[in-house]
């Protein structure tokens, strides 16, 4: 029997013990195989996310790939960025698209260009943020997802709440110090 067959069946066996709603989540995580294209400079689902120093597209969503990968695109990233940080359990991949962007991983710094990438391991502190003359672009990837997705969602709105240490913590991060400044 196919899992999400075996799943369903458990699911309508056992309504009263509550392992329907589990079982058909199961199921929903399987993933249905379809694809879903994202356009040059789109959302995945048509939202918009500013951030204060630029605006982020998701393009891969935490669902997308089970938790295992999420990805934004940074567009239009002026003089700034996040805190320097810690993910204890994401690594963090950046590639500059276009503009230049000063990177901090573990202490040292470079500034990215134009088809240039580098990871921040997970556990180690990095930060980011443009340094150009004219705004960057930038492709951000998270594996595993963890809650970067519903960090974004809660802070990348108008007016949105400080990143501060509670911040970072609510979403299993750790507030390091404040953003980098070209120097």
């Amino acid at each position: 029997m196919k899992r999400r067959s075996f799943l369903k069946s458990a699911a309508a066996a056992f309504p009263v013990a509550g392992l329907d709603a589990f079982a058909l989540g199961q199921a929903a995580a399987a993933g249905t195989g379809e694809i879903h294209p994202v356009g040059a400079g789109q959302d995945r689902l048509g939202e918009t996310h500013p951030l204060g120093f630029s605006t982020i597209l998701f393009k891969v969503l935490t669902r997308d790939a089970r938790n295992g990968l999420f990805v934004i695109e940074h567009k239009g990233l002026g003089h700034g960025g996040p805190p320097v940080h810690i993910h204890p359990h994401q690594d963090e991949w950046f590639y500059v698209m276009e503009g230049e962007v000063l990177i901090q991983v573990a202490g040292e710094r470079k500034t990215l260009r134009p088809g240039e990438s580098v990871l921040g391991p997970r556990g180690i502190a990095h930060g980011f943020a443009g340094v150009g003359q004219t705004p960057a672009h930038m492709i951000i990837a998270f594996t595993p997802a963890g809650m970067m997705e519903a960090f974004f969602r809660e802070t990348a709105v108008p007016n949105g709440p400080a990143m501060d240490a509670a911040m970072f913590a609510k979403y299993d991060m750790q507030y390091v110090g404040p953003p980098l400044v070209a120097g």
